[in-house]
């Protein structure tokens, strides 16, 4: 019975073209017990059942202090990437399932307030001997080490390489797939930790995970620039015409065009492709964002107040695993609940790393205010 409605499940596939990824290809790190879900069909309820799931509502996009509930969180460019995705996707005969995971799960291992507190992160993690923190390579450790209580979710080879190699910050107008095994990819997360420049030239090893990693460009590239117009940090009539003339003026343009140049020039193909003129566009686009919305999405004194939160929180909660203080909140909203293996397979920095990355903006200022009034109580 069960076999036979899998079986009934993966009638999808024989739509899918000879270049797509099939529920036959599927590899696990570890053994499961398979039931009548396929195997990226089960990687999506696991990485949207994970408590890092959850708290994507509570994590920044771009923008991070501001009263105006209207402009997205971290869970809402995940939704719009995953969404682009399969739309190229089904367009072009691929695995939706596959896709879908890989654009849900992309961003797990971001940290409070965005990239800006990735780099504080990353700096912190480098003065403590723990190597460069990069948001993809946190989003497939969360996957293998951190969720269900440090077992980890054993999402499929083919899943955790698309989140690993999802980053839509480098731009090319081809994406060709890089075939490999459990042993490469392995090789290329550890290696990850010790040269950033390996994560600049990461290559995904589905068309799938090419998909994904185009998607996350065209999901943030106008829709930050829409958030950036409702709080008044740009005006539409400062982008570059060059630009609008190729992309469109508006988030819904954008992603239209970008949409249909890649399915055009893709269809029927071993690869992922742009047009040189969309390409070059987006390029030219990403530069203008990050010259008048990213650089400019918090003041000097935010992010220096985001250095202090980070820092201070990490040097508390070292401090509290060097005295087994576990009265203290990273024992019981964190380790009490991870396994004896994970706790003793990991250093007391990594430890005091995970637990800041995978905070909300919120918990991450609640401990911080936390910190600051127990050192008051203690001035009296």
């Amino acid at each position: 019975m069960e076999n036979d409605v899998k079986k009934i499940m993966l009638n999808y596939e024989k739509n899918l073209n000879e270049y797509a990824t099939y529920d036959k290809d599927a590899i696990r790190l570890q053994a499961y017990q398979s039931d009548i879900r396929p195997n990226y069909f089960r990687d999506i309820d696991r990485i949207i059942h994970s408590l890092s799931y959850t708290r994507y509502i509570d994590k920044t996009q771009v923008f991070s202090i501001n009263d105006n509930d209207n402009i997205q969180k971290r869970i809402i460019h995940v939704q719009l990437v995953s969404k682009i995705a399969k739309t190229i996707g089904r367009a072009l005969s691929l695995n939706e399932d596959l896709i879908e995971a890989i654009a849900l799960g992309h961003d797990i291992g971001h940290v409070p307030f965005g990239h800006v507190g990735e780099s504080i992160l990353n700096k912190i993690s480098l003065e403590n001997n723990e190597g460069y923190f990069m948001h993809n390579i946190q989003s497939v450790r969360t996957f293998m080490n951190i969720e269900n209580n440090g077992r980890g979710s054993n999402l499929t080879l083919q899943v955790l390489d698309g989140i690993m190699c999802h980053n839509g910050e480098f731009v090319i107008n081809k994406y060709y797939p890089k075939a490999k095994t459990k042993e490469i990819f392995l090789e290329e997360y550890h290696t990850c930790y010790q040269d950033a420049n390996v994560a600049k030239k990461l290559v995904p090893m589905t068309l799938e995970g090419c998909v994904v990693r185009i998607s996350d460009i065209i999901g943030y590239i106008g829709r930050d620039i829409e958030d950036a117009f409702m709080l008044g940090v740009l005006k539409k009539e400062i982008i570059p015409k060059e630009i609008t003339d190729v992309l469109g003026k508006s988030n819904k343009e954008i992603i239209n065009t970008v949409i249909l140049d890649i399915i055009t020039k893709s269809l029927n193909k071993p690869y992922i492709k742009m047009s040189n003129k969309v390409a070059q566009a987006i390029i030219a686009l990403k530069k203008f964002n990050y010259a008048n919305i990213y650089n400019n999405a918090n003041t000097k004194e935010q992010i220096e107040y985001y250095k202090l939160m980070f820092q201070t929180v990490f040097d508390y909660n070292k401090k509290v695993l060097l005295d087994n203080n576990k009265k203290e909140a990273i024992y019981k909203v964190f380790l009490d609940t991870m396994t004896n293996e994970y706790i003793e397979n990991t250093s007391i920095n990594r430890i005091v790393i995970d637990f800041i990355a995978g905070m909300t903006d919120d918990y991450l200022i609640s401990s911080f205010n936390h910190i600051v009034n127990l050192k008051k109580v203690e001035k009296i």
